[in-house]
């Protein structure tokens, strides 16, 4: 123990005693630890915040809407449109790997007018079940039940900007709006969603889709009674993605008159499908960072080995009046590696402390912040990947020069000037 003690007070001593040089040296090993971190660290806010903004849209969400069935498939002349209809909602509720639809009807040229102001954002007609697909937190009061829809009530539930917008400081529960002319009694409020100036789901309001059917239904000519703007659905598991949409094809294909292969003929979106390329590009970006940041660390290894070879060359004299003195390999080789090792580790940790330190106060600086991306965090797999790396580096490091020294012959290194 004495003997281990003796040894860990020479490096100190070794690395004080070249104070510029090691602090060079491990500056570059802090910086590429802590680039590499918060590189990584900056990705997976993006990766995040993405993820993010497509969970405010809802939870395996397909949305697909009416389209133009091109009269031969991959040309466009000749279209014919079609409009969904609340009937394809529920003969695609039908569908083996399907476990949720909902239909809604979206108008933006409907006037909102309280007793106190008014306002123009768009009026949705939804189901009851609108909630369990898409994202629509409720503040106050209550969303719209099934009995609402079954007996065409004319109730509202308003958006959080359009509440403030029509009732600036009241209450609104309870109270009357008109909808171009028609009483709607408000019955609830959402809570916001999204972050920034994107308020466009703040400003809507929700009614029945009966009522809306009843009251403002789809213009447009030769469109069905029930035509709906979307037709949104969930698959019975996410994995299950392509199926459920393959399902929906052929139901919508079938019910419209066209060939279901007529891809063309479908306009939609699967947000499970793009939630898997936003991963697979972040990924692919974690990885190149990644192997950047190893090649970064390999350089700032071989600054290293090259320095601890200086030593070697510099100490010459010192190892050989050691080992004449009864100094043994084993001691030598000891002191060297674990004089790599020690300047590598430190680096290394200082990095990561910085690196973390850092993005907690950029964190704490962007606090909720109203862009499209989370604060950069430190990710546990890059902090591992970095001390692995290190530990590595610091090995090769302080091995070869070690090695180096601890095979001096006495002799031969006393001679040397």
């Amino acid at each position: 123990m004495r003997a281990l003690l003796d040894i860990f007070s020479q490096v100190f001593r070794s690395i004080a005693a070249n104070k510029l040089r090691s602090f060079l040296t491990m500056f570059g090993i802090a910086w590429g630890v802590a680039s590499l971190l918060l590189l990584i660290g900056l990705g997976e806010g993006f990766r995040s915040g993405q993820r993010r903004g497509l969970a405010q849209l809802g939870q395996d969400v397909i949305m697909t809407w009416g389209g133009t069935i091109p009269a031969m498939p991959n040309q466009h002349t000749g279209m014919r449109p079609y409009k969904l209809t609340v009937a394809d909602a529920e003969a695609i509720r039908g569908a083996q790997h399907v476990r949720n639809v909902t239909a809604f009807i979206n108008r933006g040229d409907l006037k909102q007018v309280s007793e106190f102001s008014s306002s123009g954002g768009s009026v949705m007609g939804v189901q009851a079940n609108y909630p369990e697909i898409r994202h629509i937190p409720v503040d106050q009061g209550r969303f719209l039940s099934q009995e609402d829809v079954d007996q065409r009530r004319r109730v509202v539930v308003l958006g959080q900007k359009n509440n403030k917008l029509l009732f600036p400081g009241r209450p609104s529960l309870g109270a009357f709006i008109t909808v171009n002319g028609a009483r709607f009694q408000v019955i609830g409020v959402a809570e916001k969603i999204g972050r920034g100036n994107n308020d466009g789901d703040n400003q809507r309001l929700y009614v029945p889709l009966t009522t809306m059917l009843e009251l403002f239904p789809m213009t447009g000519e030769n469109i069905p009674d029930d035509s709906v703007t979307s037709i949104q659905y969930q698959p019975t598991t996410p994995d299950l993605n392509e199926t459920a949409k393959a399902e929906v094809h052929r139901v919508i294909a079938e019910r419209h008159g066209f060939d279901p292969s007529v891809k063309d003929a479908f306009e939609e979106w699967d947000t499970i499908k793009s939630e898997r390329t936003v991963g697979l590009i972040f990924t692919a970006m974690d990885v190149f960072l990644g192997g950047v940041g190893i090649v970064t660390l390999a350089l700032g290894a071989v600054g290293i080995i090259n320095i601890m070879l200086v030593t070697v060359t510099e100490r010459t004299k010192e190892i050989g009046l050691r080992k004449a003195l009864g100094a043994t390999n084993r001691s030598i080789l000891t002191q060297f590696f674990l004089e790599g090792l020690m300047l590598t580790g430190l680096s290394g940790m200082i990095g990561i402390v910085g690196a973390g330190t850092l993005m907690f106060l950029l964190g704490k600086a962007m606090g909720d912040n109203q862009m499209g991306f989370d604060p950069p965090r430190l990710v546990p797999w890059s902090a591992a990947m970095a001390m692995g790396t290190l530990t590595l580096c610091g090995v090769v490091a302080g091995l070869y020069p070690a090695s180096k020294a601890a095979a001096l012959e006495p002799v031969e290194a006393l001679r040397k000037e």
